[in-house]
C-alpha cells in the first residue's frame, strides 16, 4: 500500500474532497495541515502562513506551482486539487466501472465548476442593492435552472448514485456543492431547495449523506471557518 501525505491549509476549501475520498476508501493518509492567521481579520491579503512560506522557500512546493493542496504518493508529488481528486478516485475505485463511466463522472464534476464560476460572478457584484437582487434571483431562479439542466445530463442508471451502481467522485462533488454541512454556499437552504425537482441529484446527495465513514468524518473533523 502506498503512503499518502496531503498538504493543505487548516481549512476545508480545496482539500476537503480529497480527505473525503481517503475516509470513504478507509485508506490512511497524513493530513498535513498548514497553520495560518489574519494580520487584519478577514483580509486575505494579510494572511500569515509560516509553514507554507517555509515550504515555498525550501522548494518543496515546486510540483504544485508553489500552491496548496499538494499530494505526495510514496514521495512523488502531485499538484492541482482536481487532479488530486481524480487520481485518488481512480486509485480507490470511485471513478466508474469503465472509461465511459469515468468520462461521465468527469463531466458531472466539470458541470459543478461551471456553476461555481457563474455564482462567483454574482458574488463579485460591487453595488450592494444590485448584488442583493442578483443573489435572490440566483437562488430562486438561476441555480434551480442550472441543476435541472444538469439533472437531464445524468446517465440512466439504477440509482441512487449518479453514475453506475456505487458512489463516485461525482456524487461527492455534488454533495459538497449542494448539501454538505458547511458546504459551498452560505445559503444552505437555498442550495438544497435547488434540487427539489431533480430526483437523481437529490437521491445521490441523500445517499452520500448516509455513508458511515463520511458521517464519522463530518462529526470529528477539525472545525474550521471555511
Amino acid at each position: 500500500m502506498p503512503t499518502y501525505k496531503l498538504t493543505y491549509f487548516d481549512l476545508r476549501g480545496l482539500g476537503e474532497t480529497a480527505r473525503w475520498l481517503f475516509k470513504i476508501a478507509k485508506v490512511d493518509f497524513e493530513d498535513n495541515r498548514l497553520s495560518f492567521k489574519f494580520g487584519t481579520p478577514g483580509d486575505f491579503s494579510t494572511l500569515i502562513t509560516p509553514e507554507f512560506d517555509a515550504m515555498k522557500e525550501a522548494g518543496e512546493l515546486e510540483a504544485s506551482m508553489k500552491k496548496a493542496p499538494m499530494l505526495e504518493v510514496d514521495g512523488k508529488r502531485i499538484g492541482q486539487s482536481k487532479a488530486i481528486e481524480r487520481f485518488l478516485a481512480r486509485e480507490f475505485g470511485f471513478m466508474g466501472a469503465d472509461s465511459v463511466e469515468a468520462a461521465q463522472i468527469d463531466q458531472l464534476c466539470e458541470t459543478v465548476i461551471d456553476f461555481k464560476n457563474a455564482y462567483q460572478k454574482v458574488k463579485g457584484i460591487q453595488d450592494a442593492m444590485e448584488k442583493e437582487a442578483a443573489m435572490k434571483k440566483w437562488f430562486e431562479e438561476d441555480l434551480p435552472a442550472h441543476v435541472a439542466l444538469a439533472e437531464k445530463s445524468v446517465p440512466p442508471g439504477p440509482g441512487p448514485f449518479l453514475v453506475g451502481s456505487k458512489v463516485s467522485l461525482a456524487d461527492l462533488v455534488w454533495y459538497a456543492f449542494l448539501a454538505a454541512p458547511k458546504g459551498f454556499f452560505d445559503n444552505a437552504e437555498g442550495a438544497k431547495a435547488s434540487m427539489d425537482k431533480c430526483p437523481r441529484i437529490k437521491a445521490s446527495t441523500e445517499a452520500v449523506a448516509q455513508i458511515p465513514e463520511l458521517q464519522e468524518w463530518l462529526k470529528t473533523r477539525p472545525d474550521t471557518f471555511m
